[in-house]
C-alpha cells in the first residue's frame, strides 16, 4: 500500500467517509489545478488518479451536438439575453418552453459534429467524446492552492452528504448534543459531533438555560439539504422527545409490551403520559416509575425537571378523564357526546388541584383525552373552570375563590367571638 493510499484511508477513518468519496475529491482538485496551469475555462476536465502509482491522466469531456450556423447562434444568444432581461423585469425566471425555439450551445460541455469528426471520424450526435489532454509538468503554487481549496470544499460536501444520509432516516429519534452558542435570531447551535444542529426558539423550553458546554438530549425533528447546505432542526419541546426518552429508559416500552397511547405536554412544566398494556402480568404505571421511582426520576432529569404524570389508559371515557385529572380526585364525570364535553365534579378541596396553575392540569387532561373538560365544585355549580379558559381567566376565577374563602373565614371568626 502506497503512502498516498494510506493517507486517503486515514482521511476516510477520521471523517467517516468512503474511499471513493475521498478519491473523487482528490481527482476534482487535480482537475481544478490542471485547468489553472495547463487548461482553459472552455474545457470540461475529468481526471483519473492512481494513488498506488501517483499517475494522473486527464480528458476533456464533450457531448456531441449538431452543427449550428455561427450567425444564427449569435443572433439567438442576443435574443435570449433580451428575453431574460424582460423576464427579470417581471420578477421571474425564463422557462424552457420560452427558449425552446432558440439555438443553444455550451462550449464547455458540448462540441459540434464537424470539429468532433476531426478528432474521431465515426463519432455521432449524442455521443460522449473523451479527448485526451497532455499534462505539461508539475503544478505551480497557485494551482496547488486551488487544488487544496477544492479538496477542502469537496470533503466538507462529502461529510455533509454522509451526515444527511445517516441522519435523514433518524427523524423522530433522539440524539445527544453539546450546546455551542446562541445565534443572532435566538436559535441555539448544537454540536452533534461531525455536524451541527439548530434548536430554533420555537423548539426551546422557556425555562431552560442553554449554556455553552451543556450536554442534552434532543429530538431530530427535520433533516434537509437546504440552500446553505445540511440543516438539522432539533427540538426540546416536542411531545415526541418525551416518547423517545420513555423508550430509552423503559425496556417494556422499547419492546412494545407497554404502549404509550397519548402524550399531552406543557414543555418545561408538566407532561401527562397515558400508558397501556394487554399483558395482565405487567403493571404499566409501575414499569414506568421503576423501583423507588428510579426510572421516572431519570426521565424527569432528562427533561430538565419537568413533572411527569403517568396515566393508565382506559377505553371507558369516564375513567380515562378521571385518571387524566390526577393528582386531583374526581367524584363523578358526566359526558355530553354530542358536544364532546365532560363535566368533572370535584370536592371543594380538590377544585384548585384539578384545575392546576393557570388551568394547566385541566388543559393537559383535555388534550390527552380529546374532550373539553369543565371542572365544577360539587354542590356549587357557580364554581366552574373550563379547559378552554385562557390562563388569565382561570387565575381570576381562582383568585375570586380565595377571596371568598378569606371572607368566609373572617365571618366564622366573628361568630365565634
Amino acid at each position: 500500500m502506497s503512502e498516498i493510499t494510506k493517507a486517503i484511508q486515514l482521511i476516510c477513518d477520521e471523517k467517516g467517509l468512503s474511499y471513493e468519496a475521498v478519491l473523487e475529491s482528490i481527482e476534482a482538485a487535480l482537475g481544478a489545478a490542471f485547468r489553472k496551469d495547463f487548461g482553459n475555462k472552455q474545457q470540461n476536465i475529468k481526471v483519473k488518479f492512481d494513488p498506488e502509482t501517483a499517475d494522473m491522466k486527464a480528458w476533456d469531456i464533450k457531448e456531441i451536438v449538431e452543427d449550428i450556423d455561427p450567425e444564427k447562434l449569435e443572433k439567438d444568444q442576443e435574443e435570449l439575453s433580451v428575453r431574460r432581461e424582460k423576464a427579470q423585469a417581471e420578477g421571474r425566471e425564463l422557462t424552457e418552453e420560452e427558449t425552446a425555439d432558440l439555438a443553444r450551445f455550451n462550449p464547455k460541455t458540448q462540441l459540434m459534429l464537424t470539429p468532433a469528426r476531426e478528432i474521431k471520424k465515426k463519432v455521432k450526435v449524442g455521443e460522449i467524446l473523451e479527448i485526451p489532454l497532455e499534462i505539461g509538468g508539475d503544478f505551480g503554487r497557485m494551482a496547488a492552492q486551488t487544488a487544496k481549496q477544492v479538496i477542502i470544499q469537496r470533503l466538507r460536501e462529502a461529510e455533509r452528504n454522509s451526515a444527511y444520509d445517516e441522519l435523514k432516516g433518524q427523524e423522530g429519534r433522539m440524539i445527544h448534543g453539546i450546546v455551542q452558542r446562541r445565534d443572532k435570531i435566538g436559535a441555539v447551535i448544537i454540536d452533534l459531533g461531525k455536524v451541527t444542529g439548530i434548536l430554533p426558539q420555537t423548539e426551546q423550553i422557556f425555562r431552560e438555560q442553554y449554556r455553552p458546554g451543556l450536554r442534552l438530549h434532543f429530538l431530530i425533528k427535520k433533516v434537509e439539504m437546504g440552500m446553505k447546505g445540511l440543516e438539522i432542526i432539533l427540538s426540546r419541546s416536542s411531545e415526541d422527545l418525551v416518547k423517545a426518552v420513555f423508550a430509552q429508559e423503559i425496556p417494556e416500552i422499547a419492546s412494545g409490551s407497554v404502549e404509550i397511547k397519548g402524550i399531552a405536554r406543557d414543555p418545561g412544566n408538566r407532561s401527562k403520559v397515558a400508558v397501556f398494556t394487554a399483558d395482565e402480568a405487567i403493571d404499566p404505571i409501575g414499569s414506568c416509575i421503576g423501583q423507588r421511582g428510579s426510572r421516572i426520576n431519570t426521565i424527569i432529569e432528562e427533561l430538565g425537571g419537568e413533572k411527569i404524570d403517568i396515566i393508565q389508559f382506559n377505553e371507558k371515557t369516564e375513567d380515562y378523564i378521571k385518571a387524566a385529572l390526577s393528582p386531583a380526585k374526581v367524584k363523578s364525570i358526566e359526558l355530553n357526546k354530542k358536544t364532546q364535553e365532560a363535566e368533572a365534579k370535584v370536592a371543594s378541596d380538590q377544585f384548585s388541584l384539578a384545575i392546576g396553575r393557570g388551568g394547566a392540569n385541566v388543559r393537559l387532561a383535555a388534550t390527552l383525552t380529546g374532550w373539553k373538560i369543565n371542572v365544577v365544585e360539587d354542590g356549587n355549580t357557580d364554581k366552574i373552570v373550563s379547559s378552554e379558559d385562557e390562563e388569565k381567566v382561570v387565575e381570576e376565577k381562582l383568585s375570586e375563590e380565595k377571596t371568598e374563602e378569606i371572607v368566609e373565614e373572617k365571618v366564622e371568626e366573628k361568630k365565634e367571638e
